[in-house]
């Protein structure tokens, strides 16, 4: 079972720096994430994408999230994300929880 405190912890210490997820939040280094859920990749209004992460065609869902989480690079090859990927997979699950319900 997902940890919602935990998935927190874990958007602040590694997505916070760069990612909003308040409706109507700025983007910054990365896209506002207010709404993911169902939305194509690419699709942030305002946010300057990449044409891989614009023509990657995928929805982001539970599962689209989690390998892009662990992979960034390797899921999306060319995406301007910096981030490394987290490698734990119970950090990943609380994380996506977390942000199902945050930026609903």
């Amino acid at each position: 079972m997902a940890d919602l405190e935990n998935g927190k912890k874990v958007f602040i210490k590694v997505c916070n720096q760069c990612h909003t997820i308040d409706a109507g939040g700025k983007n910054r280094v990365g896209p506002n994430l207010h709404g993911i859920f169902g939305r194509k990749t690419g699709m942030t209004p305002g946010f300057s994408y990449t044409d891989a992460n614009k023509n990657k065609g995928i929805t982001w869902t539970k599962e689209t999230m989690n390998e892009y989480l662990e992979n960034p690079k390797k899921y999306i090859p060319g995406t301007k994300m910096l981030f490394a990927g987290l490698k734990k997979a119970k950090d990943r699950e609380d994380l996506i929880a977390y942000l199902m319900e945050a930026t609903k």
